[in-house]
């Protein structure tokens, strides 16, 4: 400042400013810095919250239909109806088996007095045999004929775990259940995802009692402090048994908005710093989920850019104190300007040289990669053309495994037409043309027969189109059945349908659907060619986005080394001379091509299901759905 010139008196005044202006753009700048961090760490919060709250749903809610379904099983209900100790082996077995397929903590059966008959973990010391669990709300409601549901802690087990449970009917003519069964879903696993997350996450029921909790010297809390008669109502429920249901000693610092608080824990291994706490609620199972995002990212973001704001501030002072300087290398800089204009002359004068290189460099390398472009659309089309004749002649096969079945329908309607012909002839000669006219309508009917295996097998074997439409499911089924009459009925198959009333539809290409549909049923067919009772399964449901669609059948089923591979190319477990190993394969990409996925599994009875899952489509108007059906029918 010295060297300014600035007279003494301006000295102090203009220190003074510029600290000023210092405190102020680095309390501005922090301000909004904090505003924004804690905006986006909202805004993450929510996210965060939104799908942990989905994946907890559906975590429970898959298990709901559960109870139901194993109330409805025959075996239960016979041995409910007369609850002998030499059947309970067997239940305790079926129902340990349900438990370890469906991955919950037990499940068990209970009597009309609400008795444990039967249970999952009859081998243990806690076992749930001979208890009874009348005071349960889950009974209560079952007993009463309706669904019920409840979580807390295990009277046995002290574990924490949600509750389905469903009524038990015997066909005796009485309304009201002869038992009820329950389901146990642990709540473990799900606590164990959260870990992985970057924030606390907390499940309050209607009491603000911390059910479930990622830290897990929160859980069993209360959320805020307990009046003595709030805890002798919770004692009396033995929701949570015995446990002292401490405060978590959560403090509310400030209401950041209307759905967001700032808090802090006073105790605990979380009490060294601030959270962010949104709050979601479940109202299927009438809790809430809150989330704590912890504030120290919002510190961290105001420090930096107030620092970061003061030290450009002082940049700005600094330059501007040495300001005046450059005015003094003017003069200077003005004798050298000529200098470097000639220097700066002579640079442009190469940078354009070597512009115009690049350029040049940069046309060919252009003209390659077009060309290179040009040949892989090339390729791309010849790979695809490959693939549509692939599936042709994979159709064609089919075809040809199919001849056997066809010969045999057209044989029997020929040596008929044969005999109809020649009895009509005699007929003639002896003048009896009334006889010989009902002949010649049996031939008439027999051609039309003929003409319609001919229509089928003309349908399969065209070629697919490019162009997707709305597509019946149940329709594509009866056409591939339709292929098959002949070896469904000389097998004696039961085909058994489990489709809705109404009608399915999905985007698709209709010929190539019904190409997948032939490939699995004929697979289906082959598998149960050594079973005394072949059964061919044909389901199909939806929700509102997909269409599920499987085969099922009860053969050998496939060995898990062949479930890995069994849709790679040429793969097949099937004798030599009886396949090519190309159906599954093909399916799988048709099916891919669609928009959808195939899938294998064995079923637990035994056989194997082919699982196909595509997009929903709207049901078309009338128009299009009269233009379907006349496509199916010839």
């Amino acid at each position: 400042m010295q060297s300014s010139g600035l007279p003494y008196r301006w000295r102090l005044p203009l220190l003074i400013l510029v600290v000023l202006g210092v405190v102020l753009i680095v309390w501005q700048t922090a301000k909004l810095a904090g505003d924004r961090a804690m905006n986006s760490l909202k805004e993450e919060a929510e996210n965060e919250l939104r799908l942990s709250t989905a994946g907890l749903e559906g975590h429970l809610s898959r298990h709901d239909y559960l109870p139901q379904l194993i109330a409805s099983r025959e075996d239960i209900e016979r041995f409910l109806a007369n609850p002998r100790i030499g059947d309970a082996m067997s239940v305790n077995l079926l129902l340990d088996s349900f438990r370890s397929t469906t991955d919950v903590s037990d499940i068990y059966l209970l009597d009309r007095q609400g008795i444990t008959i039967a249970a999952s973990n009859w081998h243990r010391d806690d076992t749930f045999l001979g208890q009874n669990y009348a005071f349960r709300p889950y009974y209560q409601d079952a007993i009463a004929g309706q669904p019920g549901r409840f979580y807390g802690l295990g009277v046995r087990s002290l574990d924490r775990g949600y509750y389905f449970s469903a009524p038990v009917r015997l066909d005796d003519g009485d309304n009201r259940p002869d038992g009820v069964m329950v389901v146990k879903v642990p709540l473990d696993q799900i606590e164990s995802s959260w870990a992985e997350q970057s924030a606390e996450l907390l499940v309050t029921d209607k009491d603000d009692i911390i059910f479930m909790a990622s830290q897990p010297q929160l859980r069993l809390n209360a959320l805020h402090p307990l009046s003595d008669e709030m805890r002798e109502t919770l004692l009396a429920t033995r929701r949570y048994a015995d446990e002292p249901l401490p405060h978590s000693g959560l403090e509310i610092l400030e209401n950041h908005d209307t759905d967001s608080l700032l808090v802090r824990f006073s105790q605990g291994s979380l009490s060294d710093q601030d959270f962010l706490r949104l709050s979601r609620s479940l109202p299927d199972f009438d809790w809430q989920m809150h989330i704590l995002k912890s504030l120290a990212p919002v510190h961290n973001a105001q420090w930096q850019s107030g620092l970061l704001a003061g030290g450009l501030y002082g940049m700005v002072i600094l330059g501007g104190g040495f300001g005046w300087q450059r005015l003094r290398l003017r003069r200077e800089r003005e004798q050298f300007a000529e200098r470097e204009r000639q220097t700066l002359a002579q640079a442009r004068d190469e940078l354009e040289r070597h512009v115009e290189n690049r350029t040049r460099d940069l046309l060919e390398s252009n003209r390659r990669l077009s060309d290179e472009i040009d040949e892989r659309r090339r390729a791309e089309a010849n790979l695809r053309q490959t693939q549509d004749e692939l599936i042709q002649a994979a159709k064609l096969a089919v075809l040809g495994q199919l001849a056997a079945g066809i010969n045999h329908e057209l044989n029997q309607p020929i040596a008929a037409i044969r005999a109809y012909a020649e009895n009509a002839q005699a007929f003639l000669e002896r003048g009896r043309a009334e006889a010989a006219t009902t002949n010649l309508d049996q031939i008439i009917e027999l051609t039309a027969r003929m003409a319609e295996i001919s229509t089928q097998l003309k349908q399969f074997s065209r070629k697919s189109g490019e162009q997707l439409t709305e597509v019946s499911v149940p329709a594509c089924f009866d056409y591939a059945l339709r292929l098959f009459q002949a070896r469904i009925s000389e097998a004696g198959v039961d085909v058994v349908h489990d489709m809705p009333t109404e009608g399915t539809w999905v985007r698709a290409d209709p010929v190539r659907l019904e190409q997948v549909f032939v490939n699995l049923i004929g697979n289906a067919l082959q598998a149960m060619a050594d079973n005394e009772t072949p059964c061919l399964k044909l389901g199909v449901r939806h929700d509102d986005d997909d269409v599920y669609i499987s085969v099922v059948d009860n053969g050998p089923g496939i060995d898990e080394d062949s479930l890995a591979r069994i849709f790679e190319p040429f793969f097949t477990t099937k004798s030599p001379g009886n396949g090519l190993g190309l159906g599954l394969s093909i399916s799988s990409r048709i099916i891919d091509d669609l928009g959808g996925r195939l899938d294998a599994d064995n079923v637990s009875a035994g056989g194997a299901r082919f699982l196909i899952v595509l997009p929903r489509a709207p049901q078309p108007d009338r128009t299009a759905r009269d233009t379907e059906e006349t496509t199916y029918h010839g």
